[in-house]
């Protein structure tokens, strides 16, 4: 084992490290070093539920220890780390400073908390080599970043040279990133009186992929050409989903952020009395190696509501110039976004310039370089789509009586269309369940 105070000198491990600093759960980190550098007991007690807490609140198990300094690895935004991600290795002094912080950091990877028990008298630290988590679920973001967390603590804490320890912790920024859009794919905006725009995480997505959707086939192909175009780093326009309910429309767009998201892509979700916003959000992330959707769900303007007029501005027509790493996709049930009446028409003939209030309508849904049109499934398709997921459920019924119920179910709730389906699905399924519950 690596002789700690030896490496460490007088000094004090915070203000050793240049790139990794101030990071979150600071006071861990500093009652951990104290103790280790010999200093003083007074935080021994705060320091170990510090550790116990996260290991609950974040799902950790094993060696909380490593998973607390991998998680700081994984989180902590600086000069090395966002200029590794998604790319990976860079060449430049910047490894130079990386490696100063990463022979600290490898030493504290190979301290022995059972050595802590020893020198203070105590047993808990031993606990913590090899903790078991009560629930084992996170609350903080999901089992699978807890896993690739968990993952890199275990690599880390194998390396057996500083350069190896570079190497590793740079294939995980380029793999998986760093800090929020790292560990998270989905986010939301949290708007502060006074401030800028918060971009917070979605911890809990829904999970749908493309081939969940049935049918629709050419508005998916074009979805993906659009998307793959995006994330390859070429041109690509902003897309309008337009058409009937129930559609699937926000499905594919939530299945195209699980489909390309291990190759950069993020979603940020934004609504639109948030549109004040968006010249913050996009300030926030014009500079990181991700490539951004800004989503927004059905999107739809009364003809009193002048927010549009802001909208068409950000996505295109202002003096600054909309960055590379950013598109808007929206939803909506109207192809032209503002609501349109036939009286319109009665005030644009009193208008002097009748043509210039139809274009300013329109101009909002021109500005969408690629527009896709989801249509109400007729009957035949609706059968096939039932049949499908009804397929995938494992249902039991004849094809007769299947169409039959579906026939039933979509006439009493709201028509033909995927949505309708997946619920008169869930719908048989519930039964199904009730049925066994009962014979049980």
């Amino acid at each position: 084992m690596p002789d700690f105070r030896k490496l460490l000198g007088e000094s004090r491990i915070a203000k050793e490290m240049i790139l990794y600093r101030d990071f979150e759960h600071q006071d861990i980190f500093d009652g951990m070093r104290e103790l280790m550098d010999g200093g003083s007991t007074d935080n021994l007690y705060p320091t170990l539920n510090g550790l116990v807490e996260m290991a609950n609140t974040h799902g950790f198990e094993g060696n909380v220890w490593h998973n607390f300094l991998a998680y700081i690895l994984a989180n902590h935004e600086n000069a090395f780390s966002t200029t590794c991600e998604i790319r990976g290795k860079v060449e430049g002094s910047i490894n130079t400073l990386a490696l100063h912080d990463f022979r600290i950091f490898q030493a504290l990877f190979a301290y022995d908390l059972a050595e802590l028990d020893r020198e203070l008298g105590t047993q808990e630290f031993g606990v913590l080599k090899n903790y078991r988590s009560a629930t084992g679920i996170s609350k903080v973001f999901n089992a699978r970043i807890r896993d690739r967390i968990e993952e890199l603590s275990i690599h880390l804490a194998n390396t057996k040279s500083p350069d190896e320890f570079l190497d590793c912790v740079t294939q995980f920024y380029k793999e998986f990133g760093v800090g929020k859009y790292g560990l998270h794919k989905a986010f939301k905006v949290e708007h502060v009186e006074g401030g800028q725009a918060h971009i917070l995480p979605i911890t809990k997505t829904e999970h749908v992929r493309l081939s969940d959707l049935v049918g629709y086939e050419l508005q998916k192909k074009r979805l993906i050409e659009n998307t793959e175009a995006f994330v390859a780093g070429k041109k690509a326009n902003n897309c309008l989903l337009f058409g009937d309910a129930g559609t699937g429309k926000s499905s594919s767009i939530k299945a195209i952020l699980n489909e390309y998201y291990d190759q950069g892509l993020r979603m940020i979700e934004i609504y639109k009395h948030q549109f004040q916003d968006l010249t913050s959000v996009i300030a926030q992330i014009k500079n990181r190696n991700y490539k951004f959707i800004i989503y927004m769900d059905d999107l739809s303007f009364e003809d009193f509501e002048v927010e549009y007029k802001y909208l068409k501005a950000v996505i295109e027509g202002g003096l600054e110039r909309r960055p590379e790493n950013v598109l808007i996709y929206a939803t909506s049930n109207r192809r032209h976004l503002i609501r349109e009446r036939f009286t319109d028409k009665r005030e644009a003939d009193d208008e002097l310039h009748s043509s210039d209030t139809v274009q300013e309508k329109l101009s909002l849904a021109y500005r969408f370089g690629v527009t896709i049109y989801y249509g109400m499934p007729d009957k035949k398709q609706f059968q096939h789509i039932v049949k499908t997921l009804a397929a995938r459920s494992d249902l039991s019924l004849s094809e007769e009586e299947l169409f039959h119920e579906a026939n039933i179910w979509e006439l009493q709730h709201g028509g033909m269309s995927g949505r309708t389906a997946t619920q008169f699905i869930t719908y048989l399924l519930g039964k199904e369940k009730s049925k066994e519950a009962k014979l049980s």
